[in-house]
């Protein structure tokens, strides 16, 4: 019942207000029980002594007990809401006018009567003869008026017939007005605190429902929270979420491209290895069943046949073996000075032939005097080696290849392009990922040489940018220079 926040709000605010309700309450009630004592004691405040003057007994030198019992027993008919004691200097009940039997206490405190007789500010409260443990308003006289007080007259405000200013104040209009008024204000408290409530918690209610159909959704599917901009603290949650929720259903599909991309490693791996194992086996069974009917040169291009398959299943597997290490933390990088110049001009020497073979024109241009650059230089190597690898491989017959290095800012560029078909846009993107091949563009290979590249130059901390235009497919990067 109380699981939502709004209903547990609610029961607070209701729960509260009940217990300030109560407190407030409380408090009205002991406030009106003291002021109805303080007034009663202002207004009568000399009625003990108006009583000694009105029966003529100022002139006398001590009241008798017996002759003043009647007079208090008259006063008390008269108005029974007082009761009237005569008390000796030490506090002690000479006389009074009830059974004796009613009477709890023998002696009176006088402390409250000296303080009263001073002028002490009401309500005072003495002691109340016939309950020992209750209190009253009073009023009180010496006896004579003037010189050395020998007696006292005490009369108590609110007798018997009054139980109590308690019992007085729950009957009267004064406490059903403000038990009504209480619970009037605890009402509308909570009937407005719930009104409040439904207003703030009702934008939280729907960032829930936001959240709750992005769960339910399996995190593919967002509806965003539309909060207010600059909003407070519900509106920044809002925003928050928002946030998280794109960069979730990214991470999903982040996670369907890695998975997808597993599957197809699988099989492009399988492919792979397979061509070349499938080859490999054809053409050493041929030559072990067939090995005296197969002429010299058949036999011959039979064994570089199988010689080739095989240098492509090294190749293959080398590579998974380096793109595997260079993801291991043991791939780290040991950076030296490098003539960048001198490592482009014997890459491109390496590959001189291999291009001339395949009727490509290879060419590379060197900025002179450029700066050294602090790389590690085994690694770099492989980076320009499977990148003019690459571009030869990718090259049409009669097409060219450039290498070039030149001073960039504070760093060399290093570029090898190769002129071609253009790689798609769609594709450019994905060119780096590791078996990653367009199909239309598939011509062998596992795609890996590019992984490696960009594995390489991740751990130098340099970027690598693919790009295709005007009928050439040019990959750069921009290595830092070393400082002087």
């Amino acid at each position: 019942m109380f699981k939502s926040l709004y209903a547990r709000l609610a029961l607070a605010l209701a729960l509260l207000l009940v217990v300030v309700g109560a407190v407030v309450g409380g408090f009205a009630l002991h406030a009106t029980g003291t002021f109805i004592q303080e007034l009663d004691q202002r207004l009568n405040r000399d009625l003990a002594r108006e009583l000694l003057v009105r029966r003529d007994m100022v002139g006398e030198e001590a009241l008798d007990a017996g002759s003043v019992r009647d007079l208090f027993s008259y006063y008390m008919h008269i108005n029974p809401a007082i009761e009237i004691y005569l008390l000796d200097t030490e506090g002690r009940i000479l006389a009074f006018a009830a059974p004796q039997k009613k009477i709890k206490r023998e002696r009176v405190d006088l402390a409250p009567v000296r303080r009263f007789l001073d002028g002490a500010a009401p309500p005072i409260l003495g002691d109340d003869p016939r309950d020992r443990d209750r209190r009253k308003v009073f009023s009180a006289a010496p006896f004579p008026l003037d010189g050395e007080p020998r007696q006292y007259l005490y009369v108590v405000l609110g007798g018997e017939a009054q139980d109590s200013v308690r019992a007085l104040l729950q009957e009267s209009y004064v406490a059903r007005f403000t038990v009504l008024a209480v619970v009037a204000v605890v009402v509308f408290g909570v009937l407005v605190g719930a009104f409040a409530f439904h207003l703030l918690t009702r934008r939280l209610h729907r960032l829930a429902d936001v959240m709750e159909t992005f769960r339910e959704s399996g995190f593919r599917e967002h509806r965003p929270y539309r909060g207010r901009a600059g909003g407070d603290e519900i509106d920044r949650l809002g925003d928050t979420f928002n946030v998280m929720a794109g960069r979730i259903i990214e991470q999903m599909q982040a996670l369907e491209d890695k998975d997808a991309l597993r599957r197809n490693l699988v099989a492009n791996v399988s492919h792979d290895l397979r061509t070349p194992l499938a080859a490999l086996q054809g053409y050493l069974e041929t030559l072990q069943l067939k090995a005296g009917e197969i002429p010299e040169a058949e036999r011959q291009r039979y064994l570089e046949t199988a010689h080739r398959q095989s240098e492509r299943l090294t190749r293959l597997v080398g590579e998974l073996f380096e793109l595997s290490r260079l993801d291991a933390a043991e791939a780290v990088p040991d950076p030296e000075p490098v003539n960048i110049g001198e490592l482009v001009a014997d890459v491109a020497q390496k590959f001189q032939v291999r291009a001339e073979a395949r009727g490509l024109t290879l060419e590379s241009t060197i900025e002179p005097e450029l700066p050294l650059v602090l790389v590690d230089v085994a690694m770099l190597d492989r980076v320009l080696e499977n990148l003019v690898e690459n571009a030869c491989r990718h090259a049409p017959e009669g097409g060219e290849v450039r290498l070039s290095a030149r001073r960039d800012g504070d760093g060399v560029e290093v570029a090898v392009a190769n002129s071609g078909p253009a790689i798609p846009p769609e594709d450019l993107p994905h060119v780096f990922e590791r078996f990653y091949q367009a199909p239309e563009k598939r011509r062998g290979g596992a795609g890996l040489g590019l992984a490696i590249v960009k594995r390489i130059l991740d751990l130098h901390g340099v970027a690598i940018e693919a790009a295709s235009a005007d009928g050439w497919n040019a990959f750069r990067f921009v290595l830092p220079v070393m400082e002087t």
